[in-house]
């Protein structure tokens, strides 16, 4: 599957220059992430992603960009626990991701435009954190977790010159991150904010 999605993506980038009408745009960017997984007793984290881009017009008004960005993400424990004699407080689930997004953007204005497009995440690293009975305990818990994320993101951003701007996108996690879930589907929500440096 995931040599299949590689390939598509390829295929899709050797169509996307062979069309387009300006030359593309390579950039970096950076921000901060307020991301959670579902369920009731989770709660949002902040982490922080950077990556790389290339912004690439197709027409006067769309462009493709596609990217590769590392991104913190996870969740925070609602509450404290108490279990056979151990308090259990501030419990974190931490993820890293090197996720691919592959954004559509409509360039409503030449500073202000709209997103979205599908992500493609892979897990480097999960970490499970927290403190029992005034002790911090970490593990690492991939083994657990799928290394292969989806999802679909939307999103807007303004350009304040043609090298300078700001973006702001949500992403929503479409598969189970959890490989033995039990019946509860746990997914990835990630609220991003950060600025995007293009060179000319």
């Amino acid at each position: 599957m995931k040599k299949q999605l590689l390939s598509l993506c390829i295929a899709i980038g050797t169509m996307i220059f062979a069309q387009s009408t300006d030359g593309p745009k390579f950039g970096i960017k950076a921000g901060g992430n307020l991301s959670s997984i579902t369920g009731d007793d989770t709660k949002s984290k902040f982490g922080f992603y950077a990556g790389a881009l290339v912004n690439v017009p197709i027409s006067e008004v769309f462009s493709i960009q596609p990217e590769v960005v590392y991104s913190q993400q996870g969740a925070k424990a609602k509450d404290d626990y108490d279990f056979a004699g151990y308090t259990i407080t501030n419990m974190k689930q931490n993820l890293s991701y090197i996720n691919v997004p592959v954004m559509v953007q409509y360039n409503a204005t030449p500073e202000f435009y709209l997103e979205a497009g599908p992500e493609f995440g892979f897990l480097v690293n999960a970490q499970a954190k927290g403190d029992i009975n005034g002790n911090t305990y970490k593990a690492s818990n991939k083994d657990s977790l799928k290394t292969f994320n989806f999802g679909l993101g939307i999103g807007l951003g303004y350009r304040f010159t043609s090298q300078l701007g700001i973006n702001a996108r949500y992403t929503a996690g479409l598969t189970d991150i959890v490989k033995n879930g039990g019946g509860e589907t746990s997914k990835n929500t990630n609220f991003q904010l950060g600025l995007v440096i293009i060179f000319k």
